[in-house]
Order: C-alpha cells, then structure tokens, then sequence
C-alpha cells in the first residue's frame, strides 16, 4: 500500500507541516480579501456542482457561493441525489438566499445512481464537484473526477474501510499528476485559530505532548437508532437500497457508522497538534439500549452506543478519545493536549469557533478569566468551513497545488481503525489495518434503486453487528455466513 506518510518530527513552519502531512496547500488569503484573477478569460466564473444533497452539502454550496464577490464569480450549475425531494427541497432552500449565484434548471438536475456523472460534466474544466454523499461513494465519484480532470471538494469522511483507503490513494496519484485541486472537509485544519496553536506547540510553549484527551458525547445523533423498515410508515414501499442510504450513519457500509462519521475530526485535529500519527489503538464499547424498548420496536443501526479508544503514537505518548450517544447522560464535545510544561485546548465546545488556548499548567478551563492562560486566540474569528473554501478556491485562482486526499485518507484509515479495535475486541497495529481486507461495499459504483443492498438481514429479520471477541477478523459478519 502506498501509505500517507507520518507528519515529520522536526518543528518548523506551518507550510513545512502542511507538505509534510500530504496537504500541500497553500495558506490562503485571508477571509474578505479578494484573490487576483490569474486568467485572462472574458468568463472567470467557477463552475460547482453538487453531488448529494443532504445538510453537509448545502453547507458546502453556501460555503462556496458566499466567497463570490471577494473571490470572483461561482455559481452552483448542476445537482445530484438518490433522493428527489432531498435536490428539491435544498434547491429550494439555497435559491432563497442564493437565486443570483444559481443557475440548476430542470435538465441539470439528477436523481439517479449514475447523475455524479451529469454534474462532473455539468461544471466542466476549471470547476468544482462537491461530493457529500455517503462515504462508500467517494472513490466511485472520484474516479469519474479524474478521468474528466475535475476539482473536487469531498467531505470526510473519505472512505469508511481500509480497502477503500487504499483505493483512493491509488485513484489520487492521478490526481496528483493531472494537478488537480482537491479539498476535504476537515475544516478544522483551516482555522487560524488552530493554526497558530499548531505553531505554539510545535515551537515548545507547553513542551513535549505526553497524552491528548477527546470527548463527543452526546445523545442519539443524525440516522442512528433508526425504525426497522417494515416498523416505520415513513419508509414504506422504500427498497432496502435506499433505506440503507437514507439511514447512511445508522450502517458501516455507507458511512463508517457514527464513530467514523463524527469522531474524525477530533481524532484528527489531535493527530495535527501531536504532529504524528498513531501506531496502535486499544479500544472497548458496547451496545446498550438498541434493544427490548417499551414500545416493542427495535433499533436496526450498527453503531455501539458508547466507545472508549486509546491510541498510541510513535513516542508512546497517548490519545484517549470518549464517545457516547446516551439520553440522560453528562454531555461533553471539546479536545485538550497535555505537555510536559503546560496544557491546551484544541476545541472547547463543538468544531467553532475554536476559542484555542494555552494553559502554565494542566488544568485546562474554559474560563476566559482564568490566571493559567499563557495564550489564547483573539475572538471573534473566521468560521472555518468558510476558509477551508477560500482556500481552495484561491488554489484554482492561482493555479497553485493542492491536494488533501493523503491526509483526508490517512485520517479517515485511523479512525476507521480505532472503530475497528472496539468492534472486534482486539488490539491493532496501524500496519495491520491498512492491509485489512473487509471491504464493505466493492460494488457500491453498481447499484441500483431496486438492486441487493450492501447489507443484507439475517434470517431472524435483524442486521448484522460487531460482536467483540466472537467476531474478531472483521467488523461484522452475517449468520448467513456464519
């Protein structure tokens, strides 16, 4: 496998970092700057299309379209769903505040499996496709992207299994070669915020890192604890195709479930401030209350309701990241680093704003009175889904090289791979995941509205789940098979 490669040691400058962890992008301009147009041509519009049409996507076109006055003209042209009345409903909803910066008539609107392609085609040369589909998608789409030597932006995360990993690293070096401009939505890596943190660590000011810690815990979210099919009025006459897909976090193959769907960004961010990868994780959950309600309904998802992971860096030094979806429970979404002179925090309540501190000692606080502060970033600041696009698109403007598909991979592998420790009860090495071969849906550029899902019911009616320490050398495992 050609394998991100491991953030170099060596304390240097951001843009040092940012090539060394396979990002390769520039800065950026800073937010409400206008770019200088490098090209010459009487029509400099940037061309976007968008690829599912769910909440993340629209964000990312409102993203992308409110950098139109200071970044030249972009224009949303062609959209694409499963779901019709997902591409209705956000057209709708995005002509309200954007009708000017949208022009998606009737013929550039896709409701099929293939329509990926119609918008790849729709924005043409120079233009943007925005890819927010389920995860076991992306490299289906990226593929066409490539072949048809498109920019894109892809949300996290990029893929939900190992074999997939590996697949877009291979699609990516075409990529590469063609220089196309790629982004992916780890917006925390653009906050300026975070950026400066980078470069307070990595300059010694808490001194060296010995433990990170992580929390997500909060309760139900998104598709998770979803009705069975036949239980929930709401999916009736829907194919087991698309209610896997409607329901995508509620099921590995789609999404990576909510541990990969969530928890990367904190797993991610933490990795950055270490400057490392890790090398090991260790990791438990367990399902609690999917089952035997009051109401005689089950929950169908995948997902474990609870997951406590460690993992391990190189150096030994430790990330302990806690995630939960509990009604009733403490409530937590905030990530700190521990040095050996000091202590920060990395994010404090949810992704932004980042409100990113340094601490003389360790006990981070979120009080911003507190006589332990060493630093901390001036508010109010820019909204980093905001800049991870002022980033890309000043890439284009300038022709410069960017591409985060390494680092989006490298990122979506490891915490796929913590997911994986908790589902199988064992202990893994970084070396071992990334040759793993459960891939949990190689046919996901073949299916059909009415063909066989990627997860097929058991012969007692319900879907298959981890089952740690039974099931140990892949995540799942149906008793068909069993």
């Amino acid at each position: 496998m050609n394998e991100p490669q491991s953030n170099t040691k060596t304390p240097g400058t951001r843009r040092e970092f940012l090539k060394t962890s396979g990002q390769i992008a520039a800065v950026g301009a800073l937010a409400g700057v206008a770019v200088p147009r490098v090209h010459a041509a009487s029509d400099d519009t940037i061309k976007i299309g968008l690829v599912g049409c769910g909440g993340r996507g629209t964000g990312a076109v409102a993203n992308a379209l409110n950098l139109s006055s200071a970044f030249g003209p972009i224009k949303l042209v062609a959209m694409a769903d499963v779901f019709e009345s997902n591409l209705e409903s956000k057209r709708t909803a995005l002509e309200r505040k954007f009708k000017d910066k949208m022009d998606v008539p009737p013929e550039r609107r896709f409701v099929s499996f293939d329509g990926f392609k119609n918008v790849i085609d729709s924005v043409g040369k120079g233009g943007v496709a925005i890819f927010t589909t389920p995860c076991a998608f992306r490299w289906v789409h990226y593929q066409y992207a490539i072949e048809r030597g498109i920019n894109v932006f892809m949300e996290k995360p990029v893929c939900p299994d190992a074999p997939a990993g590996r697949k877009m690293l291979e699609l990516n070096k075409e990529a590469e070669k063609k220089n196309l401009k790629v982004g992916v939505g780890l917006m925390v890596r653009h906050c300026r915020g975070r950026r400066e943190l980078w470069d307070r660590i990595q300059n010694g000011e808490i001194g060296d890192i010995l433990a990170m810690r992580a929390y997500r815990i909060a309760g139900p979210i998104a598709s998770c604890f979803s009705k069975r099919r036949d239980q929930d009025k709401a999916y009736a006459g829907m194919s087991e195709t698309l209610y896997q897909i409607k329901r995508f976090h509620s099921f590995l193959w789609a999404s990576g479930g909510a541990f990969s769907d969530y928890n990367i960004h904190q797993i991610d961010e933490c990795s950055w401030m270490k400057n490392d990868w890790p090398v090991e994780v260790h990791a438990m959950g367990g399902r609690h209350y999917k089952t035997d309600r009051k109401d005689g309904l089950d929950f169908v998802d995948q997902n474990f309701d609870s997951y406590s992971v460690e993992y391990t860096y190189p150096d030994g030094s430790k990330l302990f990241f806690n995630g939960r979806n509990m009604i009733g429970c403490t409530n937590d979404f905030a990530s700190y680093v521990h040095g050996t002179k000091g202590s920060g925090i990395v994010s404090m309540s949810s992704h932004t704003p980042g409100r990113v501190r340094l601490f003389n000692d360790q006990h981070p606080t979120r009080d911003d009175r507190a006589k332990n502060i060493m630093w901390k970033y001036p508010q109010p600041e820019a909204n980093p889904y905001d800049l991870e696009w002022e980033d890309l698109i000043n890439a284009i403007r300038n022709n410069e090289r960017y591409n985060e598909v390494e680092r989006g991979v490298r990122a979506s592998m490891v915490t796929a791979m913590g997911r994986f420790a908790a589902h199988t009860g064992n202990k893994i090495t970084w070396d071992e995941y990334k040759n793993n071969d459960h891939f949990f849906a190689p046919n996901a550029d073949k299916l059909t509205f009415d063909g066989p899902a990627p997860l097929q019911l058991d012969p007692d009616g319900k879907y298959p789940v981890p089952m740690p320490g039974v099931i140990t050398r892949k995540e799942y495992m149906s008793k068909r098979k069993a």
